[in-house]
């Protein structure tokens, strides 16, 4: 399974980004964008793409459902850690 880059530029609607990998856990990622004039952060789960063997970074549509925004450093690890561990007990539960 082809990870994530921990460094690379935006294309297409975020063309002229800069996005960096500053923390990962098992189940999620946190990544710093640099738009040019601002930075935020994008938290995320992490999601295989079977079909073409990698993990998918979330498209804009994600954002609000398994993917999150702030522009706060420590927002963003909290959101992380809150993130891992829904993904965790998600699948405890579906274990049973």
């Amino acid at each position: 399974m082809k990870e994530l880059r921990e460094v690379f530029d935006g294309k297409g609607q975020v063309k002229g980004f800069k996005f960096t990998q500053i923390k990962k856990t098992e189940h999620a990622y946190l990544y710093r964008v640099d738009t040019g004039s601002s930075k935020h952060y994008e938290i995320f789960e992490r999601k295989e793409n079977t079909q073409f063997n990698c993990v998918s970074y979330p498209s804009n549509k994600a954002f609000g459902l398994w993917a999150k925004t702030t522009s706060d450093y420590n927002r963003a690890l909290d959101i992380l850690e809150l993130t891992e561990a829904k993904v965790v007990l998600r699948k405890e539960v579906s274990n049973g």
